[in-house]
C-alpha cells in the first residue's frame, strides 16, 4: 500500500510543482528542480516509507530518464547550430576542452580522497557540458550511487550559485581586463530574441495540449523501446551504456522531423520527467550518508569549475575570443541554457543569446557522449 501511495506521489507532486511554479514567481526562481529534491529528501527521510518501497523507487528512476531524453532532445531545432559565429564555435571547442583538461587532471589529484573519482569525473563532465539531463543520465550509465549522486547535485547547485552570482556582478569587468571587447552586429530583431524562453510551463498542462503531448511522450516510449531492445543483445555491464547512447542518438534525429517539432512543449514534457526522477532520487537519500564524502566532493567541484573557467580565459586569451562570447559560452556549458539569457541582459548583450542557447544545446547533445568517454578513459 505504502508503494503505491509513494509512486502517486512521484508522479502527482511534480504536476503540483510546475502548476505553482507557473503561479508563484519566487518558486519559479528557485527552480522546479530544486524543489523537487527538497520535497523528495523530506519524503524520503519521513520515517513513513521503508525498505519495501525500494523496488518502486529503482523503477521510477529506471524509466524517467530514458523518457525525459528524447523529449528534451527532440524539442531543439539542431539547424540552428549553423547560425554560429566563428568566435562562439572556437569559445565552445575550448569550453569543452578546459572542462575535460580539468577534470582529467582533478581526477588524478582527488582519486585518494573521493571513491570511484573515474565515475565523479564522467559525471562532472556531462553536467558541465550539458546540464543536469546529462548528469541524470550519467548516473544511470556509471551506476552512481543515489546518495553520491545527490550529494554531487546539491554542491553544483550551490557552486553554480556563487558562480552564476559572479557573472552576475563583476564578471564582465574581471574577463573584460584579459580579453578583447565584443564586437556588435546589425542582426534583426527576432533573431538575438527568439526562443529566450527556454522552460515555459505555461499552458503544458491545459486541455489542448493533452493529444500532442500524448504524440510527443509515445514517440519517446518507440525510442525507448528500441534502446532497450538494442542493449538486450550485450553484456550486462554495457546494457545501461548502450540503451542510453541510443536514446539520445534516436532523441536528435527525431528532432530533424518536422511533425515531431510541431509540439512546443516537448522540452517541458521531458523536464516533468526529469522532476519526477529527481523527487525519486533524492527520497532515496538519507542524512546519514552524507559525511565526510561532502568536503571532498565540495573540494573536487569548486576545483572544476574555477579551474575550468581560467583555462577557458587563457585559451579565449590565445584565440582572441572576446569576453561576452567566451562569458556566455562558459555559463551556458557550466549553467545550462536557462540562464544564457539572464547573463545576456547583465552583461547588456542581446546579441549573444542565439549563440549561447545554441552552444547549450550542442552541450545537452554531446554530453552523454564526452562524459561515457571521460569516465572510461579514466577507469
Amino acid at each position: 500500500m505504502k508503494a503505491i501511495i509513494l509512486a502517486i506521489l512521484l508522479f502527482l507532486l511534480p504536476i503540483l510543482i510546475i502548476w505553482i511554479s507557473e503561479k508563484v514567481s519566487i518558486i519559479k526562481k528557485i527552480g522546479t528542480v530544486v524543489i523537487a529534491y527538497a520535497l523528495g529528501f523530506a519524503i524520503g527521510n519521513s520515517g513513513f516509507f521503508g525498505e519495501d518501497v525500494k523496488q518502486v523507487q529503482n523503477l521510477v528512476t529506471t524509466i524517467t530518464i530514458p523518457l525525459a531524453l528524447p523529449l528534451l532532445l527532440m524539442s531543439f531545432d539542431y539547424r540552428n547550430w549553423k547560425t554560429l559565429t566563428g568566435n562562439s564555435i572556437k569559445a565552445l571547442i575550448t569550453g569543452l576542452i578546459s572542462v575535460i583538461i580539468v577534470i582529467v587532471i582533478g581526477n588524478y589529484f582527488f582519486s585518494d580522497t573521493v571513491p570511484e573519482s573515474w565515475k565523479i569525473s564522467g559525471l562532472l563532465v556531462g553536467v558541465y557540458s550539458g546540464g543536469t539531463p546529462n548528469l541524470a543520465s550519467l548516473k544511470n550509465i556509471l551506476d552512481v550511487k543515489n546518495d553520491t549522486y545527490i550529494i554531487i547535485h546539491s554542491l553544483d547547485m550551490l557552486i553554480s550559485s556563487v558562480y552564476l552570482l559572479f557573472f552576475l556582478t563583476i564578471g564582465k569587468f574581471v574577463y573584460g581586463f584579459f580579453l578583447p571587447k565584443f564586437k556588435y552586429k546589425n542582426i534583426k530583431e527576432e533573431e538575438h530574441t527568439k526562443a529566450t524562453d527556454v522552460e515555459n510551463y505555461k499552458g503544458v498542462l491545459s486541455a489542448k495540449q493533452i493529444f500532442p503531448n500524448l504524440k510527443s511522450l509515445g514517440i519517446s516510449i518507440l525510442i525507448f523501446a528500441i534502446g532497450g531492445g538494442l542493449s538486450l543483445i550485450v553484456a550486462k555491464e554495457f546494457q545501461m551504456l548502450v540503451a542510453i547512447l541510443t536514446i539520445t542518438s534516436l532523441g536528435i534525429a527525431a528532432s530533424f522531423l518536422s511533425k515531431i517539432k510541431q509540439n512546443d512543449k516537448n522540452f517541458e514534457l521531458g523536464m516533468y520527467f526529469i522532476i519526477v526522477f529527481s523527487m525519486t532520487v533524492s527520497s532515496m537519500a538519507k542524512f546519514s550518508s552524507f559525511e565526510k564524502e561532502v568536503l571532498n566532493l565540495l573540494y573536487f567541484i569548486a576545483y572544476v569549475v574555477s579551474g575550468s573557467m581560467i583555462l577557458h580565459i587563457i585559451l579565449s586569451k590565445i584565440f582572441k575570443i572576446d569576453s561576452d562570447t567566451t562569458i556566455i559560452c562558459s555559463v551556458a556549458l557550466i549553467c545550462s541554457p536557462p540562464f544564457v539569457p539572464v547573463v545576456a541582459s547583465a552583461l547588456k548583450n542581446r546579441q549573444i543569446i542565439v549563440s549561447g542557447l545554441s552552444i547549450g544545446i550542442i552541450g545537452y547533445a554531446i554530453g552523454n557522449y564526452i562524459g561515457v568517454l571521460v569516465a572510461y578513459a579514466l577507469k
